[in-house]
């Protein structure tokens, strides 16, 4: 291998904060963060907004989220043209 051409594969503490969840691996991440991990060394810290412990395919739990009433627009619009279909449907 060349010197100098590659970066750093180091400890790097991953950390998933909306579940509480961290875990040590190795990494080429930089980071300015650091953390004392359980076996009391120092690590730098990566933070993350989602891991395997909050992912919704790993957990089996959805969180629906609903932006700007969008399952209230979808119901409207949608109630709206199966009655109008209905109707149609009555007259012929």
């Amino acid at each position: 291998m060349k010197q100098g051409i590659h970066p750093e594969y180091r400890p790097v503490v991953f950390q998933d904060a909306s579940a509480d969840f961290a875990f040590l691996t190795r990494s080429t991440i930089r980071t300015s963060e650091t953390i004392v991990w359980e076996d009391g060394e120092t690590y730098p810290l990566a933070r993350v907004e989602i891991s395997s412990a909050s992912h919704p395919f790993f957990t089996g739990k959805q969180k629906l989220v609903d932006t700007a009433g969008r399952v209230e627009r979808f119901e409207r619009r949608y109630s709206k043209l199966a009655r109008e279909q209905k109707d149609a449907g009555k007259n012929s």
